[in-house]
This record gives C-alpha cells, structure tokens and sequence, in this order.
C-alpha cells in the first residue's frame, strides 16, 4: 500500500466516517480534524485560529498574494503583510504535501487533492448523497429538526464549494475533479469503503 487517498465529501454524506474506517482498514494514518493539530505544530498558529479560519475564502486580491507568496516563496514582502488566514491557507498546503511525503494516508478536505495535484500515487475521491439522506442522517445525528438538517447541509456546502473552487483551478463536486465519484448512501458506509479499497488496489496493481 503506498498511495493517498483524498477525499472531498458532501456535508451529511457520511465522508469522515467513511475516510476513517477506510484508513483503519488499510492501517494507514487518517487526517481530519487530526491536520489542523498538525499545522498548530508545524506553523505555530493556535489550533483555535486555524479553525475559525478553515475553508473560507477570501478576496481575489488576497487571493493572489497566497499564490505569489507560494510560487516564489515565503521571503517576500508579500508574506509579511499577509492577512493571518492566507498564511494558515499556506501552512496548511505546506502540511499536506510533508504528511503525503510520509507515507499512504488518507485525508479529508482542506483542498488536498489540489495541493497534491502532482503526486501521481494520489487518488482524489468525492462522496456525495442524495438530499433525503443526508437530511435525515444529520437529523438523527445533531438531534435536530428538518428544516434545519437542510439548511447545515447547505450551508457547509456552500463554504466547501466557494472555498474550493476560489483556491483551485477546478469545481467542487463535478466528476472531472476527481478519480471516482461515490454516492454513499447506495452501499452505506462499509459497502462503500469496500469499493474504494478495490479502487485502490486496482490503481496499485496497474501502476506496478
């Protein structure tokens, strides 16, 4: 097993369950919210702030700064000046591509695919339901009513979608952005774990 599996996911379609039994079964090492401790340690930012400033994008202005800053460097101008979510934004694309370094792993969100859009043992995957599913699977889940299971599936993704397309030179969701496509609610959890874990294994086998 040497390949990292990222995997962007629909709020409510069960996609960090299903990354972390995928990780335990393969025994490799999971990062979710496990990242954000990760970058706090490598970067010196408090966990507290990176979190509030997770998956929100920014102007296109501050936008360039990150891209300038990150194609030529972090000894410029530019850097100095930069607002604190554009150096986390840089810390956490520097973080994913150390762990990716390190070994098969799988991790969840934060753009992941892109920042390792050159690794060729990557495989990037989307998990997605239909809307019936998740609003009853964050009903039972956050023990709440259904207007307002709908309105936190779409709110969070919303924030995924503009925080994905704004970074990334690709769109959250459509099939073209990533190696395999998965709606979770036709096999549930371990079927569909079961079906990446053959994807897997047939990538290794064909680029032995």
């Amino acid at each position: 097993m040497k390949t990292v599996i990222t995997i962007s996911r629909q709020y409510g379609s069960m996609g960090h369950i299903i990354g972390e039994k995928l990780a335990s079964g393969l025994n490799i090492k999971f990062y979710d919210k496990e990242l954000i401790s990760r970058v706090a340690k490598e970067s010196g930012f408090c966990e507290e702030i990176i979190e509030t400033q997770e998956e929100r994008p920014t102007s296109s202005f501050l936008y360039n700064l990150v891209m300038d800053t990150y194609s030529f460097g972090y000894n410029t101008a530019h850097y100095v000046d930069m607002p604190i979510s554009q150096k986390i934004f840089l810390a956490q694309f520097d973080t994913i591509k150390k762990i990716a370094e390190e070994g098969p792993c799988v991790i969840v969100g934060r753009c992941a695919d892109y920042a390792l859009q050159d690794n060729d043992n990557c495989l990037n995957i989307f998990i997605y339901a239909d809307e019936d599913f998740k609003t009853k699977y964050v009903m039972e889940t956050h023990n709440i009513s259904e207007k307002e299971a709908k309105d936190l599936c779409i709110k969070h993704d919303k924030q995924r979608q503009s925080y994905y397309n704004y970074y990334t030179s690709r769109k959250w969701g459509r099939a073209d952005s990533y190696d395999l496509c998965i709606n979770s609610a036709v096999l549930g959890i371990d079927g569909t774990v079961t079906l990446i874990k053959q994807f897997i294994e047939d990538f290794e086998n064909k680029n032995k």
